[in-house]
């Protein structure tokens, strides 16, 4: 095994001289957040490459179908529903290969990692210090489309409930709020309804 890097420098030619979807710097194992997630084997520091997201470069509309698939099929088994990554305005990366670990990755809502895309290639880079053992995470950046089927498990103090990315959490608070409101006049009106009537009398009910 190779000498750990000591400068960023360092660390990037490390990652590159890996096999694809793998790293030095983490491993997959059981999550408390969803299935199997990715922690860190070293201490990570921040603006360090972690893990480059592999898999299949294909079209939009390849992407779009597969993404479906994904979806329809993680209805069933309850596996992840997603793992294509938008790489810019033409092509995805499908990353639904055993060999892609950072697929396993899980989402947050207060992420130690960030992506960054750096031509055709996805890196995960620490946005903080990661120590080792700790799980890594990312924000997922996911819209309100269908927000409801992406339950956040994250746990942490500024979970929103919902994986959804950070530009949409304000939206989607109003959304919840708004919801909420509707349902407590609606639970309102159903108990001045069921309340009405007439009382009964010390006789017994009125005729």
């Amino acid at each position: 095994m190779k000498a750990l890097p000591t400068t960023l420098e360092e660390a990037w030619a490390l990652l590159q001289e890996s096999e694809p979807g793998t790293s030095p710097f983490c491993e997959a194992r059981n999550s408390v957040i969803h299935g199997q997630g990715v922690f860190a084997t070293e201490t990570i520091r921040k603006g360090w490459p972690v893990i480059a997201y592999a898999g299949e470069k294909v079209t939009k509309d390849e992407g779009n179908r597969r993404g479906l698939a994904q979806a329809e099929k993680a209805k069933q088994t309850g596996e992840a529903a997603v793992y294509v990554f938008i790489l810019n305005d033409e092509w995805d990366i499908d990353g639904n290969f055993d060999y892609n670990t950072a697929r396993l990755i899980n989402h947050s809502c207060q992420p130690n990692c960030e992506t960054e895309i750096d031509q055709d290639r996805i890196w995960v880079v620490a946005l903080k210090k990661i120590r080792k053992g700790e799980e890594l995470s990312f924000d997922y950046g996911f819209d309100l489309d269908d927000f409801e089927d992406h339950p956040c498990l994250c746990g942490t103090d500024d979970c929103c409930g919902y994986i959804v990315g950070q530009d949409y959490r304000v939206k989607l608070a109003k959304k919840l709020k708004k919801r909420r409101k509707a349902a407590r006049k609606k639970k309102g009106k159903a108990s001045k309804k069921k309340g009405k009537g007439q009382k009964r009398g010390p006789k017994g009910p009125p005729p």
